[in-house]
């Protein structure tokens, strides 16, 4: 699991090992109140592309999430979304794993003029490539919780969602808010590792 301290991951984390499932959990900073089966893995990310060891593993979740303005800039935001998840997919596979979870975003498109949903877009793509046995990529829209850092523009959003939920419907659903624990309940039903690449939305979460 990559990401396990944010508000995705953490959620990810507690349902897998209340199903008894052993989870490594890498992380940037010292992880406190483990569950049960987890162990935690500090992390060099900057150390991946050049040959870090993960731990046999299975399925690779990849929850990491940030914004510009906590990366810095433009570049340090595609560097953690795209060359993190790409590095730790190539090290997980190596490490034995077949499948793999990405947390995306509704709307996702390497030819987008947006460029945040360019990025997501391009690590889609990637990962696609790697031809991983299994690969979940869920594009949710705003995504409803507390987070450990809350984010103003993000608690605003929430509000405003609540109003224009009711009116997103056929197509457009998919760009509803979702409750991150109907997220990350959904990223852990098995039902849904099957062989192939599959794309999931509001209505299918």
């Amino acid at each position: 699991m990559a990401g396990a301290t944010g508000l995705v991951g953490d959620l990810v984390v507690k349902q897998l090992s209340a199903r008894d499932l052993p989870v490594v959990a890498l992380t940037r900073r010292a992880m406190v109140n483990c569950p049960a089966l987890v162990e935690p893995m500090q992390v060099d990310f900057e150390a991946l592309p050049v040959g870090l060891t993960l731990p046999p593993c299975e399925h690779l979740y990849i929850c990491l999430g940030t914004t510009i303005k906590r990366a810095g800039s433009r570049a340090a935001f595609r560097h953690i979304d795209v060359d993190y998840a790409v590095a730790l997919a190539a090290r997980a596979k190596e490490a034995g794993a077949n499948k793999l979870s990405l947390v995306s975003s509704v709307g996702a498109d390497a030819a987008s003029s947006n460029f945040y949903l360019r990025t997501k877009g391009d690590v889609e793509r990637a990962l696609l490539d790697m031809k991983f046995a299994s690969l979940n990529i869920y594009r949710p829209g705003l995504l409803i919780g507390e987070r450990e850092q809350r984010r103003w523009l993000e608690s605003v959003g929430q509000t405003i969602a609540r109003v224009i939920d009711p009116l997103l419907v056929g197509s457009l659903s998919r760009y509803r808010s979702i409750a991150a624990t109907a997220l990350a309940t959904a990223m852990v039903d098995p039902v849904r590792h099957r062989p192939g690449t599959h794309y999931w939305h509001y209505a299918d979460l």
